[in-house]
């Protein structure tokens, strides 16, 4: 059975970007380029009316930023994925894109392949962050103070997925090694973001990491 194309709108100001990454797009076989956007606002409009599995967003763009553009798109479609493809990875602008909803985070020198495997990570809900994001987001969760505890804690079994989460499993990898059913785990993972309130597995691990659940990593991948 042909599998379904992971539909994406790829949004950046600069027009000769977008055709750089409709062009390298188009020659994947399990991936298909349905929309282009030039801002924030125009990026609202689009995913409005495609509805696409993923929006590759830039952030720095006229009229609106990405960061805007995808805390207004995550209010009207909750189950959208975002992945961020942009020159700037300053502090200011790589925490409140995780904070927005943003699953992975690259750079625009990132390689062709590693941007095509990131767009299939995060399609499958899984982070994908480049080497330097991700030692940012180290960096400030070592120095932080521990979260206030959750309204609602969390079950032993849950803490085991949660740090299993952090360490970069994914679903099938944490039922593999707790021997439950991969179903099991996306329920678990589903409950861990309700009870502590985030929007994602990137934010999950950033917890994990703060509260001591997993290990802090001096050199993540």
């Amino acid at each position: 059975m042909t599998q379904t194309p992971i539909r994406v709108l790829v949004v950046d100001d600069h027009e000769v970007v977008r055709r750089g990454i409709r062009a390298l797009l188009g020659e994947i076989e399990d991936i298909e380029v349905v929309g282009e956007a030039g801002n924030g606002l125009q990026a609202i409009e689009q995913a409005t009316l495609l509805r696409p599995d993923l929006i590759l967003m830039d952030l720095l763009m006229p009229e609106m930023d990405g960061i805007e553009a995808m805390q207004a798109i995550a209010l009207e479609q909750v189950e959208a994925r975002f992945l961020v493809m942009t020159s700037y990875s300053g502090d200011d602008m790589v925490f409140p894109a995780i904070k927005a909803g943003a699953l992975g985070f690259l750079l625009k020198d990132t390689r062709s392949e590693e941007l095509v495997e990131a767009v299939r990570q995060v399609h499958r809900g899984e982070p994908s962050l480049h080497p330097s994001v991700a030692r940012k987001l180290l960096r400030e969760v070592s120095q932080s103070k521990p979260a206030k505890p959750a309204p609602e804690p969390l079950t032993a079994r849950e803490v085991e997925v949660l740090g299993l989460l952090a360490r970069g499993l994914d679903n099938q990898q944490i039922a593999e090694q707790l021997f439950i059913a991969e179903v099991t785990v996306r329920s678990h993972v589903s409950h861990i973001l309700d009870k502590l309130h985030l929007a994602n597995r990137v934010q999950a691990t950033l917890y994990a990491l703060r509260e001591g659940i997993a290990p802090l990593e001096d050199d993540p991948k």
